[in-house]
This record gives C-alpha cells, structure tokens and sequence, in this order.
C-alpha cells in the first residue's frame, strides 16, 4: 500500500521545466560604454551585433548560463579615428584579438528578477573575472515573432589596466562604466 502511494505521489508530482536555450538578437543586443575625459567630459561608446546563448533555467535560475561574443569591430564611439584608436594594439589589440567574450561561471540569485552574474571576461588577450549586477526584464512570447522570448539589462565596472588596456589612465579614466541590454529569441 505505501509502495502504491509513494509511486502515485511520484506520477502525480509536476516534472521540473527543462532549461530553456536562447540565441541573443543582434538586432536587440547591445553594450553602452563610458568613460571620463581629462574630467572634461564623458563619452560614450556602443558595442553591437553580439552573438550568443543564454541557457535559462525557470525552475532554478542559479543553474542558468550565459555565453557572448563581441566583435570590436562593431566599436562606435561618435569619432572614427578614436574608434581605430581603441581598436589598435595600443588599447584593445583588434587585429589579434578580433572579439571579447563573455562566459559565466556562476549566478548568484538576488531577488524575484535579481541576481549577479560572475564570469570571465576575456579582452585583449587577458582573461580576467567579472560580476554583472542583472535584471530579467520580461520573459514570453514575443508579440510579434510569435515565439519565446527573453530580455535582460545588466551593469558592471570594469578596469581598462585589468586588460592591459589602460594607457593614458588616469586622463582617459581607468574605470569604465558598462551597460548591457540583451534581447534573446528561444532557440530550441
């Protein structure tokens, strides 16, 4: 008799989501970038046409994972030789390193739509942990595409030395403020 309700319990119980895979819109995909100028001024930069996966778990979002690439081709600062400055060996070293990547390690759970992404950045040759302070913004279908759909924002501070790329700190400050917004189309 117990056997018979352990088993029905067991049937009964509702079976846990399967982690669901998405693939990032590029055209929806961007990082926002600033930085200070001699205390003059700030200026901002954009870094688009992302690519990657985002493996959410609904069930248990600490297990989800996150995987970008980003082309530094795609750098748009408002000036075209800064741009090629910052692409050049003397920053980010483009030619050698064409792309940053971005793969977490580990989601620490903040709040109901919270949490902290930890994960190695990897830029101008140099891999180096960081931490992304995000937030889901909406989860669903997509009103227009008709399939799932998810979106995140998310922030981080990041030392421009950390990656071998802090010449001229402390004029061009060392300490980068970012902004991620990322929207991601179900892929399975």
């Amino acid at each position: 008799m117990i056997r018979s309700l352990l088993l029905a319990a067991t049937l009964a119980a509702p079976a846990a989501a399967e982690p669901e895979r998405y693939a990032l819109a590029p055209d929806h995909s961007q990082i926002l970038f600033q930085f200070e100028h001699l205390g003059y001024s700030t200026t901002w930069g954009l870094l688009s046409n992302l690519a990657g996966t985002i493996v959410f778990d609904p069930d248990d979002p600490a297990a989800s994972s996150v995987e970008v690439a980003i082309p530094l081709a795609a750098m748009f600062t408002g000036w075209e030789p800064r741009d090629e400055a910052f692409r050049s060996a003397e920053f980010l070293g483009a030619d050698e390193n064409p792309e940053a990547t971005f793969r977490s390690t580990a989601i620490e759970v903040t709040g109901e739509d919270t949490g902290r992404i930890a994960g190695v950045l990897a830029l101008n040759g140099v891999e180096r942990e960081v931490v992304l302070e995000a937030r889901l913004n909406h989860r669903g279908d997509h009103p227009m595409e008709r399939v799932p759909w998810i979106g995140f924002d998310a922030t981080a501070t990041l030392r421009r030395s950390d990656f071998d790329a802090g010449r001229f700190a402390p004029f061009i400050s060392d300490e980068i403020e970012v902004r991620i917004s990322v929207e991601a189309r179900r892929a399975d």
